[in-house]
């Protein structure tokens, strides 16, 4: 029974962070959205590298959290991390711009402002 009620609580806190994840990137996105770039990564701007680094790496260690927690409890792998992650790095010259590459995520996540 001890075994069960530690896997509870841990599904309850991979809820939680779960959350805080998904609050922590939609307003990243929503500083994208207005026109701060360097989210996605997508130009050679050190500048944008810079300030976007703090929140990648909050994000990423989250992320780390919460795929632990997923593994124990045999839950599938945190998609949202996964696909936020894969949508970064250099773009084509016709790609949309991480402001409309934002404005996109938060309509995706049903947080469009």
């Amino acid at each position: 029974m001890a075994r069960a009620d530690r896997l509870e609580r841990m599904d309850l806190r991979r809820a939680e962070l779960e959350e805080e994840y998904r609050a922590a990137l939609i307003a990243a996105l929503r500083d994208t959205a207005a026109g701060r770039w360097g989210l996605f990564d997508h130009q050679k701007d050190k500048a944008g590298k810079a300030r976007a680094a703090p929140v990648i790496a909050a994000l990423s260690d989250l992320a780390e959290e919460i795929g632990a927690m997923r593994d124990t409890l045999g839950l599938e792998p945190f998609a949202l991390h996964d696909d936020f992650m894969a949508a970064r790095g250099p773009a084509a010259a016709d790609a949309v711009g991480e402001p409309r590459q934002a404005k996109a995520w938060l309509e995706k996540m049903g947080a469009a402002a």
